[in-house]
C-alpha cells in the first residue's frame, strides 16, 4: 500500500511538472523529450525491483536507477515548489483583477513570467547536479565533526577522554576499497581512547563483509573498539529458508566481529578503569519507534550499575533516547546513536542551516541533542544505503572529548 500511495503521489506530481514544461516551452518539440525521458526514469527504477526484489543482492543496475530517479525528483520538487509560489501569486493576482473588473487578462489567471519559470529552472539544476555529485564522489567524502562535552559528575580520570565513534558502516554498499581504507586510517588518526561503533555494519547478511574482515580488524583504540547492532544486522530484510538459518547467520556476524578484534555488547555492560575511576560503557541492542524492531533490553543492559557511575549509552536509534533514556532514572550522561544517515541529503552550513529530509521522520537526526542534562550524538553514518550516494550530509567520523566541568 506504501508503494501504491507513493507512485500515486509521484504520478500527481509529474503531471504538474509536466503542465509546467508545457507552457515554458510554447510549442517546442523538447517538452516530449523531457516528458519521455522523465517515464523511462521511473520505469527504470520499477523494472529494477522487479528484476532484483530481494534487497539482500546487491545490485549496482538498482542503485543507478535509484540514484536517477532521485536527482531527477528532487530538481522537479525545487522546480514545482518554485513555480507553484508564482501560481498562488497568479491566482491572487487574477482575483483581485476580476474583483476589480480588469480586462488586461484575457482568462482568470495572468500568463505565467518566462523569466520565473528559467529560474525556477536554473534552480532545479543545483539538487540535480548535487545528487550526481554524491554518487560519484560525495559519499567518500568523510568528515571528522569535533566535539567538547562538559559533565559537572565526570570522574577526574576521565577529563580530556577521547570518544571515536562510527556508525551504520552498510558494508555491502562500498565499491571502493582505497576510499574505505584512507576513511579507517582516518578514524585510527584521531586517536581517540576508544572507538564506538553504534549498529549496521551490513545492509542484510554477514556474508557481505567477506574480504573485509582484515581492513575494518585494522581500527585499534587504546581501550579497544565496542559495538553494538543496528536494524539492518539481524537479518530481518533478507529472506530466509528457516529461522535456523537466519539464526546462523546472526552467529556469523557475532563470531566476524570478533575475529575483527571488536567487542560486540548484547544488552550488557563494559567496565573501562583509569586507576582507582571508571566508565561505564552501556550497549543496547536495536530498538526502534514505529516499525523498526525492539530487540534491546535497556533494563538488563543497566543491571548492576551504581547511581554515581559514569555512563555512556550505545544504542543504534535516536528514537530510544526520546521513549527511555533522556529521562531514565538510571542518568545516561551520553548516548550515541545512528541510523538516519541524515538521509543521505540535505544542505548544512554550521551555525547557519542544518536541514534534510530526515527532519520529517526524525525529531534527532544529526548531531548533538541535550535535554535533561543528558547529551544526545546522533552521527551521520560511514556509510550509505538506497541511494548509492551523499548530497551536502557527507559521511561522518564523530570525536567527544569528555571534560569536567
Amino acid at each position: 500500500m506504501r508503494w501504491i500511495i507513493a507512485l500515486g503521489f509521484v504520478i500527481l506530481f509529474e503531471f504538474y511538472s509536466f503542465q509546467l514544461i508545457r507552457t515554458l516551452s510554447r510549442g517546442h518539440w523538447w517538452k516530449w523529450v523531457y516528458l519521455t525521458v522523465s517515464i523511462g526514469v521511473i520505469l527504470n527504477v520499477l523494472l529494477q525491483f522487479y528484476l532484483q526484489p530481494n534487497r539482500a543482492v546487491i545490485s549496482g543496475s538498482r542503485d543507478l536507477a535509484i540514484t536517477f530517479f532521485l536527482a531527477f525528483f528532487m530538481a522537479k520538487v525545487v522546480f514545482v515548489l518554485f513555480m507553484l509560489g508564482e501560481d498562488i501569486y497568479r491566482f491572487f493576482e487574477g482575483l483581485v483583477n476580476k474583483v476589480g473588473g480588469s480586462t488586461a487578462s484575457d482568462g482568470f489567471l495572468p500568463s505565467r513570467r518566462k523569466f520565473i519559470s528559467i529560474v525556477g529552472l536554473g534552480l532545479a539544476a543545483l539538487p540535480f547536479g548535487a545528487i550526481l555529485y554524491g554518487a560519484f564522489k560525495g559519499k567518500y567524502d568523510y568528515q571528522v565533526r569535533e566535539y567538547e562535552l562538559s559533565f559537572k559528575d565526570l570522574p577526574e580520570a576521565f577529563e580530556n577522554y577521547k570518544i571515536t565513534q562510527i556508525s551504520d558502516i552498510h558494508v555491502g554498499s562500498f565499491d571502493d576499497r582505497e576510499e574505505v581504507a584512507y576513511a579507517l586510517d582516518l578514524v585510527n588518526k584521531q586517536n581517540g581512547d576508544v572507538i564506538l561503533f553504534t549498529g549496521d555494519l551490513v545492509n542484510n547478511v554477514s556474508s557481505e563483509l567477506e574480504g573485509w574482515e582484515e581492513l575494518f580488524g585494522s581500527l585499534k583504540a587504546k581501550d579497544g573498539v565496542f559495538s553494538i547492532l543496528g536494524n539492518h544486522d539481524y537479518g530481518d530484510y533478507a529472506t530466509w529458508d528457516s529461522p535456523a538459518e537466519k539464526q546462523a547467520n546472526l552467529q556469523e556476524l557475532f563470531d566476524i566481529q570478533k575475529s575483527m578484534g571488536w567487542r560486540l555488547l548484547l544488552d550488557e555492560h563494559e567496565t573501562i578503569q583509569r586507576g582507582t575511576d571508571s566508565l561505564k560503557l552501556v550497549g543496547v541492542q536495536n530498538w526502534g519507534g514505529g516499525r523498526f524492531p525492539k530487540y534491546g533490553d535497556l533494563e538488563k543492559a543497566s543491571a548492576g550499575l551504581q547511581p554515581d557511575d559514569f555512563k555512556v549509552l550505545m544504542s543504534h536509534d535516536p528514537t530510544h533516547w526520546d521513549a527511555q533514556v533522556k529521562q531514565n532514572p538510571t542518568n545516561f550522561h551520553l548516548t550515541l546513536s545512528g541510523h538516519t544517515h541524515g538521509m543521505q541529503m540535505g544542505i548544512e552550513i554550521p551555525g547557519w542551516i542544518k536541514l534534510s529530509p530526515a527532519w520529517f521522520v526524525y525529531k534527532k537526526w544529526a548531531g548533538i541533542y541535550k535535554e535533561h542534562g543528558r547529551f544526545l550524538n546522533v552521527n551521520r553514518g560511514f556509510g550509505f544505503l538506497g541511494y548509492s550516494g551523499r548530497a551536502g550530509i557527507w559521511p561522518e567520523i564523530t570525536v567527544i572529548k569528555l571534560k569536567k566541568g
